[in-house]
């Protein structure tokens, strides 16, 4: 790799930003393709796909053999609220190679024995996440039923872009969140992004189950097309 690629590479990496790296295994020439151009680079549809699914590959194009070195950054979770279903969810998903993180507030519930080896910030929302560095490759989950907890992470989480935020409670409870998200001032488009009631609709019952759903649809939104995922709402 020249030494200019490698360098445009690190500053990708070092910023969270996804990259290819696009080796024609026939001449060994190569490119760097950043997130931002995938829309428009010949291969898009290749690149998507690749970067989509977090794994490299070798793909034949006009008889010609690239390699498609994807480089993502690794995907976190917050969760917000030390509640029973985060202490299913968090080994879950960090069995997945997420990098967890909880969120509470109340001490009596984020306490190293209810959740071993997992980060804990017993913080309200407005300290403990701005130095999490939620970003695009961010999955959010509000849990606690407080709207003073839950309601300011949403809107944090609103303004980092996460790829997914969800929220625990009926179409009742979550009507109401929408109207008090609105009034302080979350658009249309900002309370249309969580999914609520959170998780595939399995039918799941206990804390365990219920954190199966949420993980199953963080990673189908992470990881299904989005004209797939449109057919499955």
């Amino acid at each position: 790799m020249k030494f200019e690629t490698l360098q445009q590479l690190n500053t990708e990496r070092a910023a969270r930003r996804p990259a290819i790296v696009v080796t024609d295994t026939a001449t060994g020439e190569q490119r760097l393709v950043k997130a931002a151009d995938i829309a428009a680079d010949p291969l898009a549809a290749e690149l998507s796909r690749q970067l989509r699914m977090g794994k490299s590959a070798t793909i034949e194009v006009d008889s010609k053999k690239l390699f498609l070195n994807v480089y993502a950054p690794t995907a976190k979770l917050v969760i917000v609220g030390a509640v029973h279903i985060s202490q299913a969810l968090a080994p879950l998903a960090r069995s997945l190679g997420y990098d967890v993180t909880v969120v509470d507030p109340r001490t009596a519930f984020a306490s190293p024995e209810r959740f071993p080896d997992v980060p804990l910030i017993a913080e309200w929302p407005d300290v403990a996440l701005p130095p999490l560095n939620i970003d695009r490759y961010t999955a959010f989950v509000a849990l606690t039923h407080d709207p003073k907890i839950d309601d300011p992470a949403l809107l944090h989480a609103f303004a980092r872009d996460c790829f997914y935020i969800g929220a625990l409670g009926s179409k009742k409870t979550h009507a109401r969140r929408v109207d008090r998200l609105k009034e302080q001032g979350a658009s249309e488009a900002d309370v249309g992004r969580i999914h609520a009631p959170i998780g595939l609709a399995i039918g799941a019952v206990s804390p365990a189950e219920i954190a199966v759903s949420i993980m199953a649809e963080i990673t189908a939104t992470l990881r299904l097309p989005a004209a797939a995922k449109a057919v499955a709402a």
